[in-house]
């Protein structure tokens, strides 16, 4: 079916449509994480060096951190498989010059993506262990179970990843219109509030690790300001949505 088709779907029929996006989506994470699980020893090792020696506290559990760990990395190897089933979700109310970023928008969401899971693995999760393991004693001696480890880690990895996009979703919500840099530059208050409370929601309950995520958030926040003030949309500038899809939603 063709994207001006689709464009003319009712709202039932958009549904079975982002049904099919996200079952292809779910089917790159299943691929992935099946790919993940063949190396998901190397990757424990690396998580488990941050604090050197691991232990598992029952015996499922070896088993189930290789599990998790497996679905993790499909995620993260799937990003550009999702970012790409949700452009083409959108795109039919897009016209066909605004159709032509899909790969940029695909690529850039996949770079951002990795670049802010390496910012966390390397500079942010290291920092954030050593910090909390500074309140040990000698009478309080670290017994880290791998699955607590894992769980501590993987929330701050996919935390900054998906914080990292907020570039990316910005530039498209310029490019359409539903944001101008002026309304972001007026929202600096509330984006300051905001970031902490994502920091607080998404991350690890310690302060350290919040304002780790929050400060970046920040950042990003300020770069999508420029981003979507060079390259926002411009009053003058043709809708890009159509009356008809307006009505129903982004591509319904």
């Amino acid at each position: 079916m063709s994207d001006t088709d689709r464009s003319d779907m009712p709202f039932l029929d958009h549904l079975e449509e982002l049904r099919r996006r996200l079952l292809k989506a779910g089917v790159a994470c299943i691929i992935g994480a099946s790919i993940s699980w063949f190396f998901v020893d190397h990757v424990i090792d690396l998580i488990a060096s941050l604090v050197g020696e691991v232990y598992f506290m029952a015996p499922t559990e070896a088993f189930l951190v290789r599990l998790k760990l497996s679905i993790i990395m499909g995620i993260m190897l799937a990003v550009p498989v999702i970012s790409y089933q949700l452009w083409r979700f959108v795109s039919p109310g897009l016209y066909p010059r605004e159709k032509m970023l899909v790969v940029p928008v695909v690529l850039a969401a996949t770079v951002f993506f990795a670049l802010g899971a390496s910012f966390c693995y390397f500079i942010v999760l290291p920092a954030a262990i050593k910090f909390l393991m500074g309140y040990g004693t000698e009478n309080m001696t670290p017994l880290i179970s791998i699955g607590n480890l894992l769980s501590f880690a993987a929330y701050l990895v996919l935390a900054f990843g998906i914080v990292f996009e907020l570039p990316v979703v910005a530039y498209f919500l310029g490019r359409v219109g539903l944001v101008s840099y002026k309304m972001l530059a007026k929202g600096r208050r509330y984006a300051v509030v905001l970031s902490l409370v994502l920091g607080a929601t998404l991350t690890p309950p310690d302060v350290f690790s919040q304002v780790m995520l929050a400060g970046p958030l920040l950042l990003l926040y300020e770069l999508s300001i420029w981003l979507v003030r060079f390259t926002g949309k411009r009053a003058g500038d043709g809708d890009l949505f159509d009356d008809d899809e307006r009505e129903i939603g982004l591509g319904g």
